[in-house]
């Protein structure tokens, strides 16, 4: 990319009637990557989405190689050279990975139909480059999670693009998917690319950034090189105040009472004879390297999906065939990770997502549903999880950033009053201080005498809140640990398969 890259001057832009960002000005250099960080809601992904032409501005104005730019969609961002890769992929489920890719570019014949053989080739070679080893015949609702991101990236790279906005995008990816998109960044800035990369792991920003910006509240309040702005400088400017600890301090709250067990759990090709016991006051980590089974087994657990073998014994209750109906009776809340798709409804308001999973203690005399009293349920839950909307019973949980719509998940579930949890990578893509609130709100569950199970990619988080840890490898527990003998390195062996003693 050759030129002034681009120029951001007094953007402006509220949704609702609430002010999102507030005169924002901002540089993104070629040949040079920015962190761009903030809390959830502080705005980055509206500024971006303003750059991206997804959302057109209120006020300010942009400058692309010092000439007005202003683009009216996405579309006309892409062929201003701008690509944005975001949090939530944009990928057709049915479609294969080829025609994902070229979806806005497909290469033709002579008489205007696809050349299909072109159109492999050349995603072949793109998939070759994110070292993604898979046909692009394949169909993208067949891929994990990230895979797809690796596919978003590949439709970046066809673009060409001069600008490259990154949001969250290691959040579904392994070590070493995250290593080789790193490569990729790389190579972008070596070659004079400009990239965004928006993000909550302030690890990947030090790594990563040449630049940093901090937006607070939706206004820029410092930014400068990277040097300058070691982890804690950016979270005390993100929080507006200090902040002394990331976890809360741990407390077993353990009790003997078993809430859930299961006993040779069994789906072919997915997991195999698991064996695990939750009891009350305990958060039981479940930790595994993608395609472990981790979540696959919380699917079974919850009955979305039906286990082959083996049973469950539910609060003294046994069950040979799980379902969704069945485990919430049973007072189980299952918070997944794909919130988008399976956590809420999107084009509903907030207070109606809230509400989805108690509707049945909302209704009035009648047995109808009583919207007053559902707004103000969700009020309570909305507030206690601090989040930033306007009115929740008119705006829809779409218009939300990504950790909002996680709280409103959360949020969901609470309000149901459940005392088995299953949370299935619970803090992916939130902020740290909204971090540090559900971690609180999980300690308070057990404290209360709730049974969490705790899954995450992150050894960090789920080593300081777990008070045991399974390790699941190629869909069986590999090991399992107890506190004392939680180990970094022990529990890392463990997920790529070699020998450790277990608790």
């Amino acid at each position: 990319m050759s030129g002034a890259g681009l120029s951001i001057r007094g953007i402006g832009k509220s949704f609702f009637g609430v002010p999102v960002l507030t005169d924002v000005s901002l540089e993104i250099r070629p040949g040079r990557v920015l962190g761009l960080v903030g809390q959830n809601g502080a705005g980055k992904s509206t500024l971006m989405n303003i750059v991206g032409g997804n959302t057109a501005p209120d006020s300010g104005d942009m400058l692309l190689d010092d000439k007005a730019y202003g683009p009216a969609n996405a579309r006309e961002a892409e062929r201003s050279g701008v690509a944005f890769i975001h949090q939530e992929l944009n990928l057709f489920a049915n479609l294969s990975i080829a025609e994902n890719i070229f979806i806005t570019a497909m290469p033709r014949g002579p008489a205007g139909l696809i050349d299909r053989n072109r159109l492999r080739r050349r995603a072949t070679d793109l998939l070759r480059e994110v070292d993604l080893d898979l046909s692009p015949d394949t169909l993208v609702e067949q891929l994990s999670p990230g895979e797809r991101q690796l596919v978003e990236v590949s439709k970046a790279l066809q673009l060409d693009a001069r600008i490259v906005i990154f949001d969250e995008p290691t959040t579904s990816l392994t070590p070493r998917e995250t290593s080789r998109l790193f490569a990729l960044i790389d190579r972008l800035r070596s070659g004079g690319t400009a990239v965004v990369y928006i993000s909550h792991i302030l690890a990947d920003i030090e790594t990563l950034a040449d630049d940093v910006a901090v937006l607070r509240d939706g206004k820029l309040v410092a930014a400068g090189p990277r040097p300058d702005f070691p982890a804690s400088r950016m979270i005390n400017l993100m929080l507006g105040r200090d902040i002394d600890q990331l976890y809360p301090p741990h407390r077993s709250a353990v009790r003997d009472e078993v809430l859930l067990e299961a006993e040779g759990l069994s789906l072919p090709g997915v997991v195999k004879g698991i064996d695990l016991s939750l009891r009350q006051g305990e958060i039981l980590g479940l930790f595994g390297l993608m395609g472990s089974g981790r979540t696959e087994l919380a699917r079974l657990l919850f009955g979305l999906d039906r286990f082959h073998s083996g049973e469950l014994v539910v609060q003294g209750e046994r069950v040979t065939r799980m379902t969704p109906r069945r485990a919430i009776a049973a007072r189980m809340a299952f918070i997944t990770e794909n919130r988008r798709e399976e956590g809420l409804m999107m084009n509903v308001s907030i207070a109606e997502n809230i509400a989805l999973a108690s509707l049945r203690a909302l209704g009035n005399a009648l047995g109808l549903l009583d919207k007053r009293a559902i707004t103000a349920s969700a009020a309570t839950f909305a507030s206690a999880l601090q989040v930033r909307s306007g009115p929740i019973d008119t705006q829809p949980a779409r218009s939300l950033s990504g950790g909002n719509q996680q709280k409103v998940v959360i949020a969901k579930w609470l309000m149901s009053g459940p005392s088995i949890f299953l949370l299935d990578e619970p803090t992916r893509g939130i902020d740290v201080a909204a971090k540090y609130e559900i971690y609180s709100i999980v300690k308070d569950l057990v404290a209360a005498g709730s049974g969490v199970i705790f899954i995450s990619s992150e050894i960090e988080e789920v080593m300081a809140m777990a008070d045991r840890i399974l390790v699941m490898r190629q869909g069986e527990i590999a090991s399992a640990f107890a506190r004392e003998r939680f180990s970094k390195a022990s529990i890392l062996r463990a997920a790529f398969g070699e020998k450790e003693a277990a608790a």
